[in-house]
């Protein structure tokens, strides 16, 4: 499964999760300075009765800000990721999104702002509130989609490393070493060199746009292909469909929880949790040792 020496996506494992805060704190230090020195230059240039700390906390406000919203915004394009057969859908909730990421960056910064003029015995003044809100918000929706674009190509760039994987398929010659309708094994190309996964290994699957994700000892193969078409090629007796992006190995469900509207998360025994609408739960309770969600 794995090779001798590590990959690039092993060797970068141990930092990921020192690069990945770093570069937004990185990209918006950047962006604070430059900014900032943008708008004193500008200031002096036309004579402008400011003082040189006002632009500097009005872009280190909004920098903090989109510092904090970092998270929310990655979780929910995580929760709700766009690709060409779903941008349709997924779109009217993202432009919603960046509403509230934007009302939340106003609010937030011009309290922020309204301490700092305080601490100099001053007082900050917004303006017009629905004509700067809406200034504000052109400004925030091209932010919010670099936001998006930026994760999203992450996401696909770490898939890559970690190699993609294919369904076996029919030899030139001679017959089957196994079903290729219902696979035991699927190949997988990472960095040049050829692997094969055993079905059983998988432990979830989530359905990507056009991909399906195969999440095996915490990699992620991305296999071209609909949920449903793999559904259909995994064996039923070890695989469950749960949710209309998601299906899990039986063998790797802990334990179920039970929430509202008959819906409940799945918690599996590497940590992660799968939701599970209330479509599949009552057949999947019934296939699970006779669990009912402790």
């Amino acid at each position: 499964m794995s090779a001798t020496r590590p990959t690039p996506y092993e060797r970068y494992l141990p930092w990921r999760r020192w690069v990945e805060p770093g570069f937004w704190v990185v990209l918006t230090a950047v962006n604070v300075v430059a900014n900032s020195y943008t708008v004193v230059t500008d200031i002096r240039k036309n004579g402008l009765a400011y003082a040189t700390w006002e632009p500097v906390v009005w872009e280190l406000s909004s920098g903090l800000l989109w510092l904090a919203l970092v998270w929310p915004v990655v979780w929910f394009s995580r929760r709700f990721p766009i690709h060409w057969d779903n941008w349709r859908r997924q779109l009217p909730r993202h432009l919603l999104a960046s509403v509230v990421v934007s009302l939340i960056h106003v609010l937030g910064m011009v309290g922020l702002r309204t301490l700092a003029y305080a601490s100099q015995g001053e007082v900050y003044e917004f303006g017009h509130w629905p004509r700067e809100l809406f200034y504000e918000y052109v400004k925030d929706v091209r932010s919010y989609a670099y936001m998006v674009v930026l994760v999203s190509f992450y996401r696909l760039l770490l898939r890559r490393l970690q190699g993609e994987a294919s369904l076996l398929s029919e030899p030139d010659e001679g017959p089957a070493v196994e079903p290729v309708e219902r696979p035991e094994r699927f190949l997988v190309r990472k960095l040049g060199r050829e692997f094969l996964v055993a079905a059983g290994d998988i432990e979830w699957l989530q359905a990507s746009g056009n991909y399906v994700n195969l999440r095996v000892r915490g990699h992620d193969y991305p296999l071209r292909s609909t949920i449903a078409g793999i559904e259909a090629r995994l064996d039923p007796r070890a695989f469950a469909r749960v949710h209309r992006s998601y299906i899990v190995n039986l063998g790797q469900v802990a334990s179920i929880e039970p929430l509202d509207a008959g819906e409940a998360r799945l918690h599996l025994k590497d940590g992660t949790v799968v939701p599970c609408s209330r479509r599949y739960r009552q057949a999947l309770r019934g296939r699970i040792d006779g669990s009912d969600g402790g």
